[in-house]
């Protein structure tokens, strides 16, 4: 460690930094357009202008190496002038268009214009017109006369995304990003680039003109893609999800996540086809019901069963809580069949962020105790004994599994009792005798643990009417933060969804197993209790970043 001297106050600074990070490690933010703390420096913005003593010019922060005793000065009177010579040169073309663009509340040109501009401009002829609306790809669209020429974009593409795609063309006032000839900006990590993007020029075609960054709430959560678990926000406006936008977390995803993750995969959260409420199928019709009536069916159809005639089917989209709770209640039915689907798909990982496991969660759920049990069948065996009417009743949770293998279908078709607890209608709730709206990951509290053995926490980002009769899937601050916003909203649309472990915590209430659970967090901290890998783990020690448990002593 070397120290200098910031503004006045000695900062400490690692060997290879230079003034912009080490100023950023000390709270100190240097204003900045081209400079990523993931991308190579390219300086060609100037608005990180400092002022070092000794030396006989204004030094850009991005690129000049910290050395020990160095004196910088970030507000003098030269750097603060030339910051606002740059920032005249940056508008002098820029069309101003704040009250149409979808970057306005959360756009750098916008904040260093006020912080650090002079705010009249001495231009007076005519602005340079550029191509607007041009698109680039499948994915994303560009705004030529915003653009600011800083090259994040191309730099990522080449940098992170390994796919030479866009560049520079023409010069001096007119230049301007295209694809090169023959190529579009499709790489699976394209929209990183509207997230990078300083100023409005890059948007995303599925999110333009959807809202404004101040009618939205956010909530962090995690991507349900694959088992990398990519730390994101969720926007939602009016209880729908509009976007899905990267979180930064160094040790999963750093500041990027791919373009599957981001559009796939929450649109059943929001699809026509959710569950609306209990079902239980009368003359050959499901029928909405209460729910009291829909568990009552229920306790009273697997009552006296034999345990080896059920059989239980987690889900690695389900949350370790979930299939805690499936398991439990395996376990208290004294059935040994208990198992998941695999969604692995060989051959589609990159180096980059994407993995073969298509779900969340397999790991987590595994722990959980979603494995078939000694003597006990698995996947295949269930769906074979349930075709041999060996097995009376099964219990499906978060799966559809009716679309997973034709055979499995016509298994379904011969089964006595099916119970399924589905967030969406689908193949597998055609065959069930009783359907519970169980609520999405983006619903309810919970944990996933990545492929990384990486405990990770997913929150409620949309509300639902379980959460208005209580506040055990909501966090207070979140109420505190957002319940005038959510009320003056008034009459948006809210399914009657229950997270998968309080349906089974009151299903197994009335079998007789009286389990106290009213919170997600009562849930874990039960498991961890039970199982060896959790112990001494919190919710408090997940936290926002998640904890890696290959990093833990386990504590007996």
């Amino acid at each position: 460690m070397g120290k200098i001297v910031l503004d006045g106050n000695e900062v400490d600074f690692k060997q290879g930094q230079t003034i912009i990070e080490a100023a950023k490690d000390a709270g100190v933010e240097i204003p900045h357009f081209c400079w990523h703390p993931s991308l190579s420096v390219s300086g060609n913005c100037r608005v990180c202008l400092v002022e070092v003593e000794k030396m006989p010019k204004l030094a850009i922060a991005c690129a000049t190496q910290a050395s020990e005793g160095m004196v910088v000065n970030t507000n003098s009177g030269k750097a603060l002038e030339a910051r606002r010579a740059v920032m005249e040169f940056l508008l002098i073309n820029h069309p101003l268009d704040c009250p149409i663009c979808d970057e306005a509340g959360e756009c750098k040109l916008q904040d260093y214009t006020y912080d650090h501009s002079i705010g009249e401009s001495r231009f007076t002829e005519t602005k340079t017109n550029k191509d607007k609306r041009v698109q680039l790809g499948p994915h994303v669209m560009f705004d030529g006369d915003r653009c600011i020429s800083c090259s994040r974009c191309i730099r990522f593409c080449d940098e992170i995304a390994g796919e030479t795609e866009l560049t520079f063309v023409k010069r001096g006032d007119r230049v301007t990003i295209t694809t090169f000839p023959g190529k579009e900006l499709d790489n699976p990590y394209s929209l990183n680039v509207v997230d990078i993007c300083p100023v409005g020029a890059l948007t995303s075609r599925d999110a333009r003109f959807r809202a404004r960054v101040w009618d939205m709430s956010h909530t962090n959560t995690i991507c349900n893609g694959c088992s990398r678990g990519c730390n994101t926000e969720m926007w939602v406006r009016s209880n729908e999800i509009v976007r899905l936008v990267p979180r930064f977390n160094p040790d999963v995803n750093s500041y990027w996540m791919c373009d599957n993750g981001r559009l796939n995969t929450f649109r059943f959260v929001n699809a026509e086809s959710r569950v609306d409420g209990p079902h239980v199928r009368r003359e050959g019709k499901l029928t909405k019901v209460t729910w009291d009536e829909a568990l009552g069916s229920i306790s009273s159809e697997i009552k006296g069963i034999n345990g080896k005639e059920i059989a239980f089917i987690g889900s690695p989209f389900a949350t370790i809580e979930d299939n805690y709770i499936l398991s439990k209640l395996a376990k208290s039915l004294h059935s040994k069949n208990i198992d998941m689907p695999e969604y692995i798909i060989p051959g589609s990982a990159d180096d980059i962020l994407i993995r073969e496991d298509k779900t969340p969660n397999s790991t987590g759920a595994k722990l959980a105790g979603v494995v078939p049990q000694k003597d006990g069948l698995n996947l295949d065996g269930i769906m074979k004994a349930v075709k041999e009417k060996k097995i009376r009743v099964l219990f499906v949770m978060e799966e559809d599994i009716a679309l997973l293998k034709p055979e499995y279908a016509e298994a379904l078709k011969t089964i006595e009792f099916l119970f399924v607890m589905a967030s969406n209608f689908n193949s597998t709730t055609e065959f069930a005798n009783v359907v519970l709206p169980a609520a999405t990951y983006a619903e309810k509290n919970g944990t996933w643990m990545n492929f990384q053995k990486r405990l990770q926490r997913i929150r409620p980002a949309v509300t639902t009417l379980d959460m208005d009769r209580s506040l055990d899937g909501l966090e207070m601050s979140r109420l505190d933060k957002f319940g005038t916003k959510w009320d003056r909203w008034g009459n948006y649309k809210k399914y009657d969804a229950r997270p998968s472990w309080r349906i089974l915590v009151e299903l197994a209430g009335l079998m007789g197993d009286k389990m106290k659970f009213r919170m997600a967090e009562e849930v874990f901290d039960d498991a961890a209790k039970h199982i060896e890998e959790l112990h001494g783990v919190t919710y408090d020690e997940i936290g926002e970043s998640g904890f890696e448990l290959t990093k833990k002593a386990v504590k007996v």
